[in-house]
């Protein structure tokens, strides 16, 4: 399975961390340019295991040094139920060498801006920038050309 053939139940079930889904995982990791670990600022546990759990596979999997990495908390429109503060947040992100942003994904508040910041970084990153193309050009040269129609002509 190529990393663009991902549907958004696949990632909600790696990032839920399903156990039968744990062998497929290092392969998502394996080239990427970009990671972006997301906890829920109302559930201490999912911040827990980022440390515990996430970063440790990121640094286990990932083979790329030079690959970017953002810390999101999401659900910050709940900030009366909030668990995890921002300077906890701003904190982890330095320790993993991360940006850090929040955002809350149902009113979509810096939603956009977390896929933005992550491709910055990536384009101001020369070297995943020469990766990128090296692999854009690979995934060019693999597709195969247009099929005739049978019977020869395009047009009747």
């Amino acid at each position: 399975m190529e990393k663009s053939c991902l549907t958004f139940e696949t990632i909600m079930l790696l990032v839920a961390g399903q156990e039968k889904f744990r062998t497929l995982t290092s392969s998502y990791y394996r080239g990427s340019q970009g990671i972006i670990l997301v906890y829920d600022v109302t559930r201490r546990d999912t911040f827990t295991n980022l440390t515990d759990v996430w970063a440790k596979e990121v640094e286990l999997y990932s083979t790329n040094q030079d690959c970017v990495k953002i810390l999101v908390g999401n659900k910050v429109d709940m900030d009366s139920e909030r668990a995890v503060s921002r300077e906890e947040g701003i904190a982890l992100a330095k320790e993993l060498g991360s940006i850090f942003l929040e955002c809350s994904a149902k009113t979509r508040k810096n939603v956009e801006q977390c896929f933005e910041e992550l491709a910055l970084k990536i384009m101001e990153t020369p070297s995943l920038l020469e990766e990128g193309s090296a692999v854009g050009k690979r995934n060019i040269l693999k597709q195969k050309p247009e099929q005739a129609p049978p019977g020869g002509a395009c047009c009747s």
